[in-house]
Parts: structure tokens; sequence; C-alpha cells
């Protein structure tokens, strides 16, 4: 599943990730979140790039001068960044890309102001609301308000397998533990059980010998 970055006037989608530097001229390799890479990563694209705010590239873009493939492996090449120093300070940046605004959305692709608000739904039943989208490196995660606590559910389709946003409903599978917390372990007789005592020491067993006496 993709989501698009939070601001729905940019309309951008989130692209691919920088994930380790790649030689001495400063290519870095990539993580893709766009099933059309050709597309994506075309020589000249811009990509607004997702970093903390303590990073020396933040609000700063980038821009591709050219994707390789390394065994398999998408390394990206980008202008002003000619050495391993450069890229490696770029490590973990997300890449965010424009949407053309005539184009066909990607399958699967929502925005955050869409899936805010939505009610999560487990089994048919309304188990909270998705308040915010976290996004990270790794995968993006549904902020679900059960009205006792947030829980953050990952956004993959495994977890969440339909988003209806006409109905105003995602619906999610989770995984045992995640909405609640689990009972402690019953004995058949309905207790929990008892902690188990501490072994005593042994005793030695070797006898101890008489007190010799003066006679």
């Amino acid at each position: 599943m993709k989501i698009p970055r939070p601001d729905a006037s940019t309309q951008q989608l989130r692209v691919g990730r920088l994930v380790k530097a790649h030689g001495l001229k400063g290519a870095l390799k990539l993580e893709l979140y766009t099933d059309d890479p050709d597309r994506r990563f075309t020589p000249g694209a811009v990509f607004t790039l997702q970093v903390p705010t303590s990073s020396p590239w933040h609000g700063s873009t980038l821009t591709l001068a050219e994707l390789r493939w390394y065994n398999g492996q998408p390394v990206g090449f980008f202008e002003g960044v000619a050495d391993r120093s450069a890229a490696e300070s770029l490590v973990k940046a997300i890449l965010w890309i424009d949407q053309d605004a005539e184009e066909e959305p990607e399958e699967d692709a929502w925005y955050d102001f869409q899936l805010v608000g939505l009610r999560a739904q487990r089994d048919g039943e309304e188990v909270g609301r998705v308040v915010r989208v976290e996004h990270f490196p790794a995968q993006d995660l549904l902020v679900i308000d059960t009205g006792e606590r947030e829980v953050l559910v990952p956004f993959v389709s495994a977890i969440v397998p339909a988003v209806d946003i006409a109905a105003g409903v995602v619906t999610i599978t989770p995984p045992p533990g995640l909405l609640e917390e689990l009972p402690e372990e019953k004995t058949a007789e309905g207790e929990a059980p008892a902690e188990p005592e501490p072994e005593s020491e042994p005793e030695s067993e070797t006898a101890s010998e008489p007190e010799e006496r003066e006679l």
C-alpha cells in the first residue's frame, strides 16, 4: 500500500528511500516504493527530501542525474552529490516526487487526508478511528484511537486488507494483542499459575566431624 505525502495540495508520492552509500563518487543504493521506477526515476527528476530538521539537507530537493542497476539493486546518482561523504549524509532520506494532476493514480494509493477520520472495523465491528498517519522508512502506520489508547497499525495489505473511502471505512485484521492486552495464562481452575517457589539450598552431603575433647 502506498501513501502520498500528507499535504494534499502538493500531490506528491513517496517513491523511494536512500539506504546506503555506493562507491566513492556519491552514488546511493535505493529502496523503491513505486511499481513504476522507469517513470519516477528519470534523469532530471526532482525529489523532495523527508529528513530530520537537523539534517543539512532539510528543506532541500535532490535532482536525479542517472539511475543504474547493479546485481538487481537500483543505484542513484544525484546532482550535487559528488563523493561518498555527501552520499552518507543522505542515508535514510525518503524521496517524494510531484504527481502529474492528469496521470492515473497508482493502485492502492491514498492521501493522508483521505485516511484520517475513517472508521476502523474488525470483523464488521467498529474498533476505533484513524486519527493520523505516521511515515517511517520501513513502512507507514495508521494511528487508530480505540477510545482507550492509540494503536499503531502497520499499513500493509496483510493487516489492512481493504480501504473504502466512499463508505468511510478501513478494514483491519490485527494480530492478537495489537488492539487489546492479552489475558494472563490461566490454570484449569481458572486462576493464574502461582510463581514457582525458590529452591531451598541443598543440605551438605558431608557429615560433620565430632568435636575433639581433652581427656
